[in-house]
C-alpha cells in the first residue's frame, strides 16, 4: 500500500508558482496539447506573486479558514482563527475580506443580523458598507444606518452601491421622521419597451432565442439580423481593442506562462497602472485605426485565452456587423464605462443585438419572460445606454395561449 505523504509541500509549491490553488499542473499538459493557449507575456525573475514566506503561510492559513467555513464548520469557530489585522499585501488582504464577507452573508442568510453587522462592519470588501447598512435598519438601528448611509452617498464606492442607496435613504427618512426625497427617475423612454405574446416553446429553447428568431423572421425583407450575444460582444471587442494594455507586462501582473489574464484584474488600481496603454487604445477609436487593431487581434490572437474575448461567441460574420453598425462613439462610451469598474461592469448587458446592416444601424434588446424582472446590473447598463443616447429596449414576453 502506498500513501502520499508530501501533498503539503507539493500544494505550498504549486502555490508558489500559480500563485493561486485553482491550477494544478495538468496545465502544463493541456497548453502542450494546444487545448489551452495563453498570451506571451515577458516577466521579470523579480515577478511573482508573494514577496515573502510569510505571504505563502497567510494565504494557506486563509485556505484553510475557508475550507473549513465551506465544510459547514461553525462560522463563530472560524472567525477565531481570521486574521483581525488588515495585511499589508493587498491580494491577501483582499482574500481575507471576502471570507468575512461569505461569513456575514451566511449570518444575514440564517437572520442572525447583529452578528453579520459586526461581520460586515471588520471587512473593506466591496458591498460591506451598503450591506452593513441594511443590518442596521434589520436591527432598527435607524439613526447609525442614516449617518452612514450619508456617509456612503457623499462618497460612493461604486454605481451599485449609489443605486441601493436610492432605496434605503427614501426608508431611512420615512423611519426617522425627515422630509420624503423626490423620487429618481431612470433615462429609457418608455417608447422602447417592446411587448410580445409568443408561444411557449419547448423547454430547451431560451426565451432570448425565441425572440432571436422571432425578430429575424418578423423583418425578413429588410435583411435585419439578430444575434444573441448578452455580455460576449462588448467585452470582446474591448479585449480586442484594448489587448495590448490588458496584456501589458506590468511588475506582479504576471508570474508564469498559464495566465488567463492580469493577476491584479479586479483590484482597485487596475486602470491607473496602465492608465497610458488604454488611453492608447481608445484613442484609435478616434480614427479607423480601431478596426484594423480589432480585426488584427481577432485574426493573431484566435484562441489565445483572455479575460474579455469570448471566442466561441464571437463569429467573423457578428465582428464584421458589429464593425460596420456599431458607431465608433459608442463603442468608446461603453469601453469607458468597464474601465470604471471592471469587476462590476463587464456583466449586466442586453441580451441581444439586432443589425440593419443595409441602413448601418443597430439596437440593443434586454429580454425579459413571463415574471422575470430586470436585475440591478441590467437597470445600470439600460440606464447608462438610454442617458448617451445608445438605442436600446427591453423586450417583455408573455405566453400566447393556444388555440384548439
Amino acid at each position: 500500500m502506498y500513501q502520499v505523504q508530501i501533498t503539503p509541500i507539493c500544494d505550498r509549491l504549486r502555490l508558489m508558482f500559480f500563485g493561486n490553488l485553482r491550477q494544478d499542473w495538468s496545465e502544463f499538459v493541456l497548453a502542450d496539447l494546444g487545448i489551452f493557449q495563453y498570451e506571451k507575456v515577458e516577466f521579470s525573475a523579480s515577478s511573482r506573486g508573494f514577496r515573502s514566506r510569510q505571504d505563502i503561510d497567510d494565504y494557506l492559513h486563509l485556505h484553510r479558514c475557508r475550507e473549513r467555513f465551506l465544510l459547514g464548520e461553525p462560522p463563530e469557530e472560524v472567525l477565531k482563527d481570521i486574521p483581525a489585522r488588515v495585511y499589508d499585501n493587498d491580494w491577501l488582504e483582499g482574500r481575507r475580506s471576502k471570507l468575512l464577507f461569505q461569513i456575514a452573508q451566511h449570518y444575514e442568510q440564517i437572520k442572525q443580523f447583529p452578528a453579520a453587522l459586526n461581520v460586515y462592519g471588520q471587512c473593506q470588501y466591496s458591498g460591506s458598507r451598503v450591506r452593513a447598512i441594511r443590518m442596521m435598519e434589520r436591527c432598527a438601528q435607524f439613526e447609525s444606518a442614516f449617518s452612514l448611509a450619508n456617509i456612503a452617498e457623499r462618497t460612493p464606492e461604486s454605481e451599485a452601491e449609489k443605486q441601493q442607496l436610492l432605496r434605503i435613504l427614501p426608508r431611512l427618512h420615512r423611519k426617522l421622521g425627515h422630509p420624503r426625497i423626490p423620487a429618481v427617475h431612470h433615462h429609457l423612454d418608455p417608447a422602447s419597451r417592446i411587448d410580445l405574446a409568443l408561444p411557449k416553446p419547448e423547454p430547451l429553447i431560451s426565451v432570448e432565442e425565441l425572440v432571436r428568431v422571432h425578430l429575424e423572421q418578423l423583418s425578413r425583407q429588410q435583411r435585419v439580423r439578430v444575434h444573441y450575444v448578452e455580455n460576449a460582444l462588448i467585452n470582446s471587442l474591448f479585449g480586442l481593442l484594448c489587448w495590448s494594455a490588458i496584456f501589458a507586462p506590468i511588475p506582479g501582473a504576471f508570474f508564469h506562462p498559464f495566465h488567463t489574464g492580469p493577476a491584479d484584474l479586479h483590484s482597485p488600481d487596475f486602470y491607473r497602472r496602465r492608465e497610458s496603454q488604454f488611453i492608447n487604445s481608445l484613442l484609435q477609436l478616434d480614427s479607423d485605426q480601431y478596426t484594423h487593431t480589432i480585426r488584427h487581434n481577432f485574426r493573431e490572437k484566435a484562441g489565445i485565452q483572455s479575460p474579455f474575448v469570448f471566442w466561441d461567441v464571437l463569429t467573423e460574420e457578428l465582428l464584421d456587423l458589429a464593425l460596420s453598425c456599431v458607431p465608433a462613439l459608442h463603442l468608446k462610451i461603453w469601453f469607458e464605462r468597464m474601465l470604471l469598474d471592471i469587476k462590476l461592469n463587464r456583466a449586466g448587458m442586453p441580451d441581444l443585438i439586432q443589425f440593419w446592416p443595409d441602413e448601418k444601424r443597430y439596437r440593443m434588446i434586454e429580454v425579459k419572460g413571463p415574471g422575470d424582472r430586470l436585475q440591478d446590473n441590467q437597470m445600470r447598463w439600460l440606464d447608462y445606454c438610454a442617458k448617451h443616447d445608445i438605442p436600446v429596449a427591453v423586450c417583455y414576453v408573455q405566453w400566447a395561449e393556444r388555440v384548439e
